[in-house]
């Protein structure tokens, strides 16, 4: 099954086209998203050092997370509403490119790793909130996230790069990758 239809037509909307050819909202677009980005990420990290252990070391983490998570949440909510924006201004090639795919990839990965702590060590951290260092899997919920986080933010960043366009040649696992079709003559 292959969404490429589907981006075809979305390319093709007048909001789209709209989108893409401006002059000052893509862009405007893309600034919000990564300024964002850098919200969220930002706190991300202050709690997954935390939960590392290696800062913020004498704050219960309920309060750390009391304080910061309504910015995260809202930076978060920016954060996904201007890439939604994103893959509408440039659907095709965006679902074409194989650092986009990646990028979906880790942030379901992330997204994972997020509702399996919150569903499972989360629940008891009372027992553990004022250790300097909290438990093994509050640990590695914690560097799971940096290194995701990081693995988002280069495979994004990467994404403004053609190296791998479909219209370019390219080997067959990167045009099996990238969900490139046959050209028609």
């Amino acid at each position: 099954m292959s969404l490429l239809p589907f981006c075809e037509w979305l390319a093709a909307t007048a909001g789209s086209i709209a989108l893409h050819e401006s002059l000052y909202m893509y862009p405007l677009v893309e600034s919000v998203h990564v300024l964002t980005l850098c919200l969220f990420v930002g706190i991300s990290v202050l709690l997954d050092l935390r939960l590392l252990g290696v800062a913020l070391r004498q704050l219960p983490l309920t309060d750390i997370t009391k304080r910061l998570m309504p910015w995260m949440i809202g930076g978060f909510i920016v954060m996904v509403v201007t890439g939604v924006l994103l893959f509408y201004a440039i659907p095709v090639r965006s679902y074409q490119n194989v650092f986009f795919r990646l990028k979906v990839i880790f942030l379901i990965l992330a997204g994972l790793n997020a509702w399996t702590f919150h569903r499972t060590i989360y629940t008891r951290v009372d027992q553990w909130d004022r250790d300097a260092r909290p438990p093994g899997r509050a640990r590695f919920a914690g560097a799971a996230s940096l290194v995701l986080w990081a693995c988002i933010i280069i495979a994004g960043r990467m994404i403004a790069y053609n190296w791998y366009d479909c219209d370019i040649p390219q080997s067959p696992f990167i045009t099996w990758a990238a969900g490139c079709t046959p050209r028609e003559s």
